[in-house]
C-alpha cells in the first residue's frame, strides 16, 4: 500500500499552520461565513481528488494524505467571498483540483497554481457572486440563510469594492475617500488591514522555518511597493493609491507567502523566483489600476506561470555567465 510522502505532509501542516492567523482575522471580520467556505472547498477537493484518482487507478490514499489538496482548498477559501451562495466554492475547488492539478497528472506536475485557478474560473463564470462580501460579520443562523439560500444576499463595501471603488474615483479626494468611505481604514482596506497582518504574521513563520525561501515573496513586494510609488502622485482624485494602501488591501499578503510560493507551478532557482515575484507584483497593479477586475492576484499568477519556463532559462544564463 502506497503512504503519503512524510516530508510533503510536514510542509502542508505547517503551511496549514500559518494561515491560521489570517484565517482568525477574517473569521474576526466576516463571521462564520469563512468556516462555511472551508468545510464546502475542502469537501469539494478531497471528494473530487478522490473520485479522479479512482478513475485513473491510482492509490488514492496516499495522495489525500498528503495535504496538497486540503492546503489548496484552505487557499482558495481564504480568497473567495465569504457569502457566497454554496455551490460557488464548490464548483471552484472542483475546478482547481480537476483541472488545475489532477489534469496534469497530480502532484508536482501541475503547470499552474490549482487555487487560482479555480479563483479564476468562478471569478470569469459567477462575477456577481464573486461579490458577496459582508459589511458586518453575520451570525451563524444568517450566514446559513444566506449561503444555502433563503437570505437576503449581503452587498457592502469590502477588501475587493474598496479596490475598485479607488479605482473608479473621479472627485474625490484621497484624503476624502477615506474618511467618508466606510470600507476605508488607515491605510487600506479597512478589513483588509488586518486579514494582511495576519497572512504576513504566517508568511514570516514559514519563512522562519525555510519552507519557503525570501525571493518570490520579496520580489512581489517589491514589484508592488516600486511601480505603486512610481505611479503615485498625492492625495488627488486621480491618484491610483499609496503603497500603503496596495500592500495592505486585498489580497495582497496571501498572494505573496501562500499562493506565489507554489513550488510546483512557480520556478525553482533564486534569480528566477526574484523575476517572478517582481513580474506578479507589477501585474497585480497594472490589474488592480487599469483592469476590470479590482483585485487582478489571480491573472497576475497564472501568467506569471506561463514565463516559468523563460526565468529559469535567463536565471541559468545568468548563472553561466558568472562563473
Amino acid at each position: 500500500m502506497a503512504t503519503p510522502d512524510p516530508r510533503l505532509q510536514a510542509t502542508m501542516g505547517l503551511v496549514l499552520l500559518a494561515c491560521l492567523p489570517g484565517l482568525l482575522a477574517l473569521f474576526w471580520l466576516h463571521g462564520w461565513g469563512l468556516l462555511l467556505n472551508l468545510l464546502l472547498c475542502a469537501s469539494a477537493a478531497l471528494l473530487c481528488e478522490a473520485l479522479l484518482l479512482r478513475l485513473r487507478g491510482e492509490p488514492g490514499r496516499a495522495a489525500l494524505a498528503d495535504g496538497s489538496a486540503l492546503v489548496s482548498a484552505v487557499l482558495l477559501a481564504a480568497a473567495l467571498p465569504t457569502h457566497a451562495p454554496w455551490w460557488l466554492p464548490m464548483i471552484a475547488a472542483s475546478v482547481a483540483i480537476g483541472i488545475g492539478k489532477q489534469a496534469f497528472g497530480g502532484v508536482g506536475r501541475n503547470l499552474f497554481n490549482p487555487a487560482m485557478v479555480g479563483y479564476a474560473f468562478v471569478l470569469l463564470s459567477f462575477p456577481l457572486q464573486m461579490n458577496h462580501w459582508p459589511g458586518q460579520a453575520p451570525g451563524l443562523s444568517d450566514s446559513l440563510q444566506v449561503v444555502f439560500g433563503g437570505g437576503e444576499q449581503i452587498d457592502a463595501w469590502a477588501q475587493p469594492t474598496v479596490l475598485d471603488g479607488l479605482r473608479h474615483n473621479r472627485s474625490l479626494t484621497i484624503d476624502e475617500l477615506f474618511a467618508s468611505h466606510p470600507g476605508f481604514g488607515r491605510v487600506g482596506g479597512r478589513d483588509s488591514e488586518w486579514v494582511n497582518l495576519g497572512f504576513l504574521l504566517g508568511g514570516l513563520f514559514l519563512l522562519l522555518r525555510k519552507v519557503i525561501s525570501w525571493q518570490t515573496p520579496a520580489g512581489l513586494l517589491a514589484g508592488l511597493l516600486l511601480f505603486s510609488l512610481l505611479a503615485w502622485n498625492g492625495s488627488g482624485s486621480d491618484s491610483n493609491g499609496s503603497p500603503l494602501l496596495h500592500l495592505f488591501s486585498g489580497s495582497t499578503m496571501l498572494a505573496a507567502f501562500f499562493i506565489a510560493t507554489e513550488p510546483v507551478s512557480g520556478p525553482k532557482a533564486g534569480l528566477a523566483k526574484l523575476f517572478f515575484g517582481l513580474g506578479a507584483g507589477l501585474l497585480i497593479y497594472l490589474i488592480r489600476t487599469w483592469g476590470n477586475y479590482p483585485d487582478g492576484t489571480a491573472f497576475a499568477i497564472l501568467l506569471m506561470n506561463l514565463s516559468v519556463p523563460a526565468l529559469e532559462r535567463l536565471a541559468a544564463w545568468r548563472q553561466q555567465a558568472t562563473t
